[in-house]
């Protein structure tokens, strides 16, 4: 059968010439090289990113190995560029990537500390956490240092209040507003209430002048969180509305801010 096989198969004249002669001893191994037709097929050279390949030689014949050339290009600066402003050529920089962007957290704290001024309703296009973040760091830092440690006290008002603030936009408003957003004003506006936390590393506020000074921050965060509120969604009929809720909000970290919440407890 197996010859049969072999035979069937070994008549065709496409296989003859290469299954049709035998082995031959001492002869080196022959590789296909392509023709001068094929040429445009199968160049000889190869582009690299930054040089050339040198030219195939065949494996048969004694030579010296083809030649590789290039070389790469550095960018100037260190790699302390990727966290400037500038980076490297055609990509961003670092900080840009992971949201922090500090000509923007300059420009959102300045609307914030001048609130009298007209707010750009595309202020929140580009919403982020990096300077809310910070803020509520910088916050808790100073209460600890004036010796009141709110951190659990201070994120939980933030969380809490950051849920219901953006529910109660949703349902007043037409257009709607994502919860990011919401706690990116929320934290924005939270930055005169630092600076009473860094007075209150200095003076006692617990007293008359920690009263007026908490109050000012209250009013102050509360006109700018609803202005901005207001710009973004529209809804300048109904300020008032707004700044109700936030104005609660704000009170609970200006009473952070005046009272030691967890005293009474540790000294149990």
């Amino acid at each position: 059968m197996w010859q049969d096989t072999a035979s069937q198969y070994g008549a065709s004249s496409s296989h003859s010439q290469y299954y049709g002669q035998t082995p031959q001893q001492g002869v080196p191994l022959q590789f296909y090289a392509p023709g001068p037709d094929q040429a445009q097929f199968y160049p000889g050279s190869r582009s690299s990113l930054e040089g050339n390949m040198g030219a195939h030689v065949p494996i048969g014949q004694g030579g010296p190995a083809p030649a590789f050339g290039g070389n790469i290009q550095q960018q100037p600066g260190g790699w302390w560029t990727a966290f400037g402003t500038g980076g490297f050529e055609g990509e961003p920089p670092l900080l840009e990537e992971l949201g922090i962007n500090f000509s923007h957290i300059r420009a959102k704290s300045m609307t914030v500390l001048n609130p009298l001024r007209r707010v750009d309703e595309r202020i929140m296009d580009d919403a982020d956490l990096a300077g809310p973040l910070l803020f509520f760091f910088c916050f808790g830092v100073l209460l600890l240092l004036s010796g009141k440690p709110q951190f659990g006290y201070i994120y939980g008002f933030g969380l809490l209040g950051s849920i219901s603030i953006y529910t109660l936009l949703n349902l007043m408003s037409e257009n709607g507003i994502d919860a990011y957003r919401v706690v990116s004003v929320l934290g924005y506006c939270l930055l005169p209430m630092v600076g009473v936390g860094a007075i209150s590393v200095v003076v006692t506020l617990d007293g008359i002048l920690g009263y007026v000074l908490s109050l000012l921050s209250i009013i102050w965060c509360t006109f700018a969180a609803s202005g901005i509120f207001v710009a973004v969604l529209r809804m300048s009929d109904q300020r008032l509305l707004v700044a109700y809720p936030v104005a609660l909000l704000y009170g609970c970290f200006g009473l952070l801010s005046v009272f030691n919440v967890g005293a009474g407890s540790t000294a149990r």
